[in-house]
């Protein structure tokens, strides 16, 4: 059985869905929707940069789900069409897995992108917030460290993803953050790094962007997913229509449950995942989680002949990821 994943914020690089668009029509089409769509020319930041006109998350977030789909668009362009069982996504990838399970359309996946970053950028005030990530112990000493870290602070500090067993990412405040960090050090974390990032996502800090997304949620159109997608809060698969906006909108402020949702999808008869989009993230996450999924990514040009070869063919007789 196969799952496609979708890569989340960070993943970013200049030049992402150039090559998509050189060889696909399809592609072409998406990159050309999504200028249309957000009134700016959304493709030449993709395609030209700079990487730090990439980086605002308003800008990060529909650019990173433009490439997402212009690959995909591109591999189903080549293959006449993909089955998978399930879809998932990372945080921002979660929209990009609905528009895949033709759940929400391109359209709305840009606008409410678009709008999910800027409400984000606005919910905390720039210097206020951080995220870290903590490496090397499991997510109880992570709990634990924000525990410690709240009560010496009075701030706030969460586990905003669950990236891989020995992996947790960290969102609050500044000062909280810094103490959890120290906490976790202290309790045996190998490291904790602080991450360049606008707004300390997936924590209580971003209750306001909930809200402000709830309102515009409510005025999209949905379909039930199918395939069925895998919901960042709950670690479980979704296929009615009736549950993405509230799932949707707890994602904002809740952790990304992407270790869990990995090895639902392996408990759910899934052996080989693929990664379309930017980056490699998500496969080298997986790698650590369930090692026995059979891996692949999409993401350039090299890559397309082995990903169509990798979701045409069975399992047992696909080419294992390099």
């Amino acid at each position: 059985m196969l799952a496609l994943l979708f890569p989340g914020q960070g993943s970013q690089a200049t030049g992402m869905g150039r090559d998509a668009c050189q060889i696909s029509q399809a592609a072409r089409a998406v990159f050309e929707e999504s200028d249309d769509v957000l009134g700016f020319a959304l493709s030449k930041l993709c395609f030209e940069g700079p990487d730090e006109a990439l980086l605002p998350t308003e800008v990060q977030q529909p650019a990173i789900l433009a490439a997402s789909v212009a690959w995909l668009r591109a591999l189903e362009e080549r293959c006449g069409g993909i089955r998978a069982a399930y879809v998932a996504g990372h945080s921002l990838g979660e929209y990009t897995a609905l528009v895949a399970s033709r759940a929400l359309g391109l359209r709305d996946a840009l606008r409410l992108v678009r709008a999910r970053g800027l409400y984000m950028r606005d919910a905390a005030p720039p210097g206020t917030g951080a995220m870290a990530a903590i490496l090397g112990c499991e997510r109880g000493v992570v709990e634990a460290a924000c525990e410690r870290a709240r009560a010496q602070t009075g701030e706030v500090v969460e586990p905003a993803n669950f990236n891989a067993p020995a992996q947790t990412v960290v969102a609050g405040t500044v000062a909280a953050v810094q103490a959890a960090c120290e906490a976790a050090r202290a309790a045996g974390a190998r490291r904790a790094r602080p991450l360049p990032v606008s707004a300390p996502f997936h924590c209580s800090l971003m209750a306001p962007a909930a809200e402000r997304l709830a309102r515009d949620l409510a005025g999209v159109a949905l379909a039930d997913p199918d395939p069925p997608v895998i919901a960042n809060v709950t670690a479980e698969p979704n296929a009615r229509a009736a549950c993405i906006s509230d799932l949707l909108t707890r994602q904002v402020a809740a952790p990304v449950r992407f270790t869990e949702s990995v090895e639902r999808l392996a408990s759910l008869g899934v052996t080989r995942v693929l990664e379309v989009g930017p980056g490699r993230v998500l496969t080298g996450l997986v790698a650590r989680i369930v090692p026995s999924l059979r891996r692949a990514n999409l993401g350039c040009a090299g890559e397309l002949d082995a990903a169509a070869d990798f979701v045409t063919r069975p399992a047992a007789d696909a080419k294992p990821a390099g």
